[in-house]
């Protein structure tokens, strides 16, 4: 993952040590899947040819998911509005309305190797796959060496 960078999206550097305390509470146990549900697990590797990058959007469908590149910057976000159908009927007394909007926004900083014109993505049960080749020019290529 040397590569490929997670951006962080704060202005104030300040803010990581209150990140690093909410998150240290979040994750004891109480509401770690609130915090889950707002950030994908993503796993990204690195093949001869290309990188592949690998996000967890359960729930997700693929017309609420977005994909952007710009100035080396891959970025993916997501934004739904659960049960907003039901709202409008006023037969509807919830006793427990848990589903709401949810929404996340990740940003990766792109190797300079990589073709940004041919980036792939695919979106099945839940996962988003990106392939991001690598430009011909970083392919690794074997050169011979004659005795003279």
């Amino acid at each position: 993952m040397k590569y490929l960078v997670t951006r962080n999206n704060h202005p104030v550097n300040v803010l990581r040590g209150f990140d690093s305390i909410f998150d240290s509470f979040w994750n004891d146990g109480w509401g770690s899947d609130v915090l889950s549900a707002s950030l994908p697990a993503v796993d990204i590797a690195e093949k001869d040819d290309a990188y592949v990058l690998e996000a967890e959007l359960p729930g997700m469908d693929e017309k609420n998911i977005s994909v952007n590149v710009e100035n080396h910057v891959l970025r993916i976000s997501s934004h739904v509005v659960e049960g907003k159908a039901d709202e409008q009927k006023e037969e509807n007394k919830y006793l427990i309305r848990e589903r709401q909007e949810r929404f996340f926004d990740r940003s990766f900083t792109l190797p300079e190797n990589v073709d940004e014109e041919n980036i792939s993505a695919q979106f099945r049960k839940g996962i988003l796959v990106l392939t991001i080749p690598k430009s011909e020019v970083a392919k690794p290529r074997k050169i011979d060496v004659k005795i003279a």
